[in-house]
């Protein structure tokens, strides 16, 4: 097989949650750009329909569910719709998530539960659901979840954050276990600091561009298609004797020096 060929998604389905920006909605038109059936869902569906658009354009398929992952039921009828579009979901890009720093004496009982409902119930539940229903069909599938470096080492306001991340980590590499006789792959990407509607603001500060300069040892943001190599690794028959795998993708930020 021509080694390229390995990494294409042609004729599978990929739902992606939390694909109205950002990460999601990048690596969401990379799978369309690989062949794939694209699943659109967030819970900001206006802003899922120009996405789709983009996918028309590019000229691969698209639906457009929207999305709560703090709801089994709007879950289940995410991927109601999926299969009756399309027959079934193969991948999942498990990305929806919140984000802010506070530190931890200010956090409240209800930030703290909104952070784990969303970055860790979230993730867990789609997993779940997503995972069910391939074992249901018989059909293989991959599952990647988006953790963080923050869940690897953690950094100074980010304790709701990082204990959520932390456990999306070891969540999929149970689930791999759980999983690898159904031939269900999980693995997980933890991406370090790249620009995105969450943290543009604090990166265009002085103090936000100095951090990256002393903390990132190639000394910048990471760039959305940096993501796309480790994405189709994970995803694509490339992967195949991949699985409960975190990849940091961070341009070395959580391996440099205290």
């Amino acid at each position: 097989m021509d080694v390229l060929k390995k990494f294409a998604l042609t004729g599978k389905t990929v739902l992606v949650t939390g694909a109205s920006s950002g990460i999601g909605a990048h690596l969401a038109r990379v799978a369309s750009q690989a062949g794939a059936n694209v699943v659109l869902a967030a819970r900001r569906v206006d802003r899922l329909e120009q996405l789709a658009s983009d996918v028309h354009w590019l000229g691969g398929q698209s639906l457009v569910v929207k999305l709560d992952v703090t709801s089994r039921d709007s879950v289940e009828a995410a991927f109601d719709a999926a299969e009756a579009q399309f027959g079934g979901v193969d991948i999942v890009l498990n990305n929806a998530g919140i984000g802010d720093a506070q530190r931890a004496l200010d956090i409240s009982e209800e930030d703290w539960r909104a952070m784990q409902a969303t970055n860790l119930d979230g993730v867990w539940r789609v997993a779940q659901c997503a995972a069910q229903r391939m074992v249901k069909s018989g059909r293989p599938g991959s599952i990647i979840n988006v953790a963080s470096i923050l869940g690897l080492r953690p950094g100074t306001g980010y304790s709701h954050y990082s204990a959520a991340k932390a456990a999306v980590v070891q969540l999929s590499k149970s689930l791999a276990l759980d999983l690898a006789r159904h031939k269900i792959r999980v693995n997980a990407i933890a991406p370090g600091f790249f620009k995105t509607e969450m943290n543009d603001a604090y990166f265009e500060t002085e103090k936000g561009q100095n951090y990256i300069k002393r903390a990132v040892p190639t000394e910048r943001l990471g760039q959305l298609h940096e993501l796309d190599g480790p994405f189709l690794l994970l995803a694509s028959e490339a992967g195949s004797f991949i699985t409960g795998e975190v990849i940091a993708v961070d341009g070395g930020h959580v391996i440099n020096s205290l």
